[in-house]
């Protein structure tokens, strides 16, 4: 159970942070999220689902994400800084 537990906050400070620094980045990008949403094809609703709730994007989404913004899947995801 303690495995589960640690698991369990690792994965919400991580999603946290996911949260946190999309926003932050489709900040700096200038792009709203209708146009993040039209360039990697999804709705606008999806993309802000992302960082508003515990909504996850794919693995493939992700990918589109991390393209579109120009930015790292270990920064997005917290596991660095830079």
């Amino acid at each position: 159970m303690c495995i589960i537990q640690l698991t369990s906050g690792y994965n919400n400070n991580m999603n946290d942070k996911f949260k946190k620094r999309l926003k932050e980045e489709i900040k700096l990008s200038g792009m709203t999220t209708t146009e993040l949403g039209a360039k990697i094809g999804i709705s606008n609703e999806m993309v802000t689902q992302y960082y508003t709730t515990d909504k996850l994007p794919s693995l493939a989404t992700f990918e589109k994400l991390c393209r579109a913004l120009d930015v790292s899947a270990d920064y997005l995801l917290g596991l660095t800084d830079e």
